[in-house]
């Protein structure tokens, strides 16, 4: 942020405000239609916002995470020959699919 400088002094720091401007800042700040400050009795009528949007609050619930599936997949660690990987992988995007897809039926599944 450029900084304006008058008499050598940062006029956009707080502590070089005059009165006059801080109390301009002040005004402002009061006359800002969307900042309030909620009294207690707003405090104690608040409900939370799956209490007051019930379906929305389940449809945002609902849509978290990956869909669950009957057969999760595992994921593990393992070593296979360099030139086995390239293989796969240069057959382009879905290699990992078609390298389990390749074990499944080596294993008769």
């Amino acid at each position: 942020m450029a900084r304006l400088k008058v008499n050598d002094q940062i006029q956009n720091e707080p502590e070089n405000w005059t009165d006059a401007q801080e109390a301009d800042l002040l005004r402002k700040i009061a006359d800002d239609p969307d900042d309030w400050v909620s009294t207690d009795e707003e405090l104690r009528q608040a409900r939370p916002f799956a209490e007051v949007f019930r379906e929305l609050a389940a449809s945002i619930e609902r849509s978290r995470g990956r869909p669950s599936v009957e057969n999760p997949k595992k994921q593990v660690t393992l070593r296979l020959d360099g030139d086995v990987i390239e293989t796969f992988r240069a057959s382009g995007p879905g290699w990992q699919s078609r390298m389990n897809a390749a074990l499944r039926k080596a294993a008769g599944l």
